[in-house]
């Protein structure tokens, strides 16, 4: 059983950045491609970036494509997220996931696709 946890979010100033942290135990991260989502109030979770299990293939949404860059540091276990050039829309809480299979070099956009999740963290930009 693998157990995320986010943290760094907070409130930030449009054109700001932050880096998000996700912490993993329990299981083999460093086997795992790893995920973040997000989720706005009133609106769906939707998919921001994906890192295959080595770090060396990486995809993103075209919503932060330029401005966000996923990261793993297999070592550490912890995934991060850093995001520059932040808008009022990136305003959301974020989740990381991982996925339930094993050295697959195939990204997933979708979040069928992920079987652990973390509980969030919440990021606020003020325009």
């Amino acid at each position: 059983q693998v157990q995320l946890v986010e943290s760094g979010g907070g409130l930030v100033q449009a054109g700001g950045s932050l880096r998000l942290s996700c912490a993993a135990s329990g299981g083999a991260f460093s086997s795992a491609a790893m995920g973040w989502f997000r989720q706005a109030p009133g609106k769906e979770r939707e998919f921001v970036a994906t890192i295959n299990w080595s770090g060396s293939r990486t995809y993103y949404s075209d919503a932060v494509k330029g401005r966000f860059a996923i990261s793993r540091d297999n070592a550490k276990n912890t995934l991060y997220l850093q995001m520059n050039s932040l808008k009022a829309e990136d305003t959301a809480d974020y989740y990381c996931a991982a996925e339930g299979s094993y050295y697959s070099e195939i990204l997933h956009s979708t979040a069928n696709y992920y079987r652990y999740w973390g509980q969030g963290t919440q990021v606020t930009v003020s325009s």
